[in-house]
């Protein structure tokens, strides 16, 4: 079953690498509980099939890079970026679309939390396995406000400026 508005985040765990130590995180890979680390904040989470490809790294992770400012604005406390890749890669990828303090970019390695909310992309005939929808959300206390699911090979509705419009 998809997650849909008005629904509750998953139980799961994500992971993210943390570059400089601070608030009880040590540098490097971190597992965090989602529902710990949405209560009380509204969210702005967006999903993609995987670090360093194409369309993710050319227009979707900028897009919310490049709005950081008017999302926040907007009272958006955190924008995250989830994949089904590990806490390295994603550290990485972050580093080089220059993230850093403004998207978490979150590891969801074993598609624990993709699986458990539907927005699942199976590209194991392409020998990828199985990857993260692209999706926007915005996530207000863990409860679902808008979800942008976009169709197959498509990037018209998860950008950050969409999500600056359900603002």
């Amino acid at each position: 079953m998809t997650i849909k508005i008005g629904d509750r985040l998953p139980e799961a765990t994500l992971t993210e690498f943390v570059e400089v130590e601070g608030n009880g995180c040590s540098i490097g890979p971190n597992a965090f509980k989602v529902a710990d680390l949405v209560k009380g904040k509204k969210i702005a989470i967006f999903g993609l099939p995987g670090a360093f490809t194409p369309t993710c790294s050319a227009k979707h992770v900028p897009s919310y890079v490049q709005h950081y400012d008017a999302l926040k604005a907007k009272g958006v406390d955190e924008i995250w970026c989830v994949s089904v890749n590990d806490a390295f890669v994603m550290g990485a990828w972050g580093r080089d679309q220059k993230s850093g303090g403004k998207v978490r970019m979150m590891g969801d390695g074993s598609a624990e939390f993709t699986q458990k909310t539907g927005l699942v992309l199976d590209l194991t005939a392409r020998g990828m396995g199985v990857r993260s929808d692209r999706y926007s959300m915005l996530v207000e206390d863990g409860v679902v406000k808008q979800l942008n699911r976009e169709q197959p090979g498509k990037f018209e509705v998860s950008d950050a400026a969409t999500m600056l419009k359900q603002l």
